[in-house]
């Protein structure tokens, strides 16, 4: 979003739902305009300031470095998450005890904003009934609730939720989709970025396409879900993980990097604009024989998707080395929680390679705050999972999220937010 866009955005929410956004205005650093940036070809230091202050604490790093990163991802790329409401209303609609045979309980919960017309919220909930209280996955669906499992309705992507094992490992599921928040069309709005528009002007806007920040819009129904998790008695509101594939793998890491209460990431295949470097190698970044990049780079992406990012982002296309951040400051943003960067073989476009690079220069910020870091100094053979605190795993085949990806979160999960209590 622009400066304009965000005082806007900021002012109605003080207005309308939140009286802590003024706050939140007074706190941000001023940001220098993108034009007057320097060009870098290297991935900044995540431990030096904007003004090449060098942090050399915790303290330094959570009070001062930490808050000026997220500002400045707001700022230049994202757009800003929208505070949270200040009523929010949770409703459950379904309640089966005897889900999986007895093994799980099942609920539908219906989260909405008191007195708005904001769109609800959807959101499937399966607790394993053994458990006390849970450590709970967080995962963003594509399609809807009833693709995830055949008893919950339809189920055409079952295979791919493997929901009785995660209930069998002791983990609680909840899912909702990303279309309950706001559409991914480019020119359809139809959300909660509508709904903001209307609460503005009077009238619903539906194709605002170069200012609209989707994976921000979609973080803040990620938050809106772990609003409702902290508060179920069937779930560990210290070990909640959030997950998402593709553009819902991007959503899930900036949702968890901005929300401490999210203990852990795994943002599977999330590539450009997630967790691949917007400093893209100069071969890779070069036209191939079809006349495409071999991965992904930040001129297609914006092109491509243009209501993922916010409009300052697209000042950056050409130039993406003036960038003031790389990603592995948003996997920085992390730390000391553990996060998994998970991959294909067949899916350069997502550059996993790059991804790597990302991980390891997250690092210096994990050691500065004694999290450890990556217990890899080059990339993984595949199949194997690099279980450290930053995390790594490639597989053979393509860009999808199987459930054979699922027994690889399991197993991070299991030494990393599982085992920690």
């Amino acid at each position: 979003m622009n400066s304009l866009s965000l005082r806007l955005v900021h002012g109605f929410f003080f207005a309308v739902i939140v009286s802590s956004s003024a706050a939140i205005r007074e706190s941000s650093p001023r940001l220098p305009p993108a034009e007057s940036l320097p060009a870098r070809a290297e991935f900044p230091d995540p431990l030096v300031m904007l003004n090449g202050e060098k942090v050399t604490s915790a303290k330094q790093w959570n009070e001062v470095r930490r808050p000026e990163l997220k500002a400045m991802f707001a700022h230049y790329m994202y757009g800003e998450i929208p505070p949270k409401p200040a009523k929010l209303d949770f409703k459950t609609t379904v309640a089966d005890e005897k889900f999986l045979g007895g093994k799980a309980t099942l609920k539908f919960v219906t989260i909405s904003i008191s007195g708005s017309e904001v769109p609800k919220i959807d959101l499937l909930v399966v607790t394993p009934n053994a458990v006390k209280s849970a450590p709970a996955f967080l995962a963003l669906n594509f399609c809807g609730n009833h693709a995830i499992h055949a008893d919950a309705a339809r189920g055409t992507q079952a295979a791919d939720w493997p929901i009785e094992e995660i209930i069998s490992r002791g983990y609680a599921l909840a899912s909702f989709a990303n279309a309950d928040v706001d559409s991914d069309r480019a020119a359809v709005s139809d959300g909660v970025y509508a709904w903001l528009a209307k609460e503005r002007t009077g009238a619903a806007a539906n194709s605002a396409t170069s200012d609209r920040g989707c994976i921000a819009g979609w973080a803040w129904g990620f938050q809106r879900c772990v609003d409702y998790l902290v508060t179920d008695p069937a779930i560990d509101k210290s070990r909640i993980a959030a997950v998402g594939h593709s553009r819902n793998g991007k959503t899930a890491l900036l949702a968890a990097a901005y929300d401490e209460r999210i203990a852990l990431a795994i943002p599977h295949q999330a590539g450009c604009g997630g967790t691949a470097p917007n400093r893209v190698k100069a071969d890779l970044a070069s036209s191939a024989a079809n006349g495409r990049p071999t991965v992904e780079t930040v001129a297609v992406i914006n092109k491509s998707f243009p209501h993922w990012f916010n409009a300052e982002f697209k000042r950056f296309i050409e130039q993406p080395e003036k960038l003031p951040f790389d990603q592995h400051e948003l996997a920085a943003l992390m730390a000391p929680r553990p996060v998994l960067f998970s991959n294909a073989t067949g899916d350069k476009w997502a550059n996993p390679g790059g991804q790597f690079d990302m991980l390891k220069a997250a690092e210096p910020v994990y050691k500065l705050l004694g999290a450890g870091g990556c217990d890899a100094t080059e990339m993984p053979p595949e199949g194997k999972l690099v279980n450290s605190t930053l995390g790594y795993y490639i597989r053979a085949g393509n860009h999808s999220m199987t459930s054979g990806d699922w027994m690889v979160f399991l197993d991070f999960a299991d030494r990393n937010l599982k085992a920690v209590r």
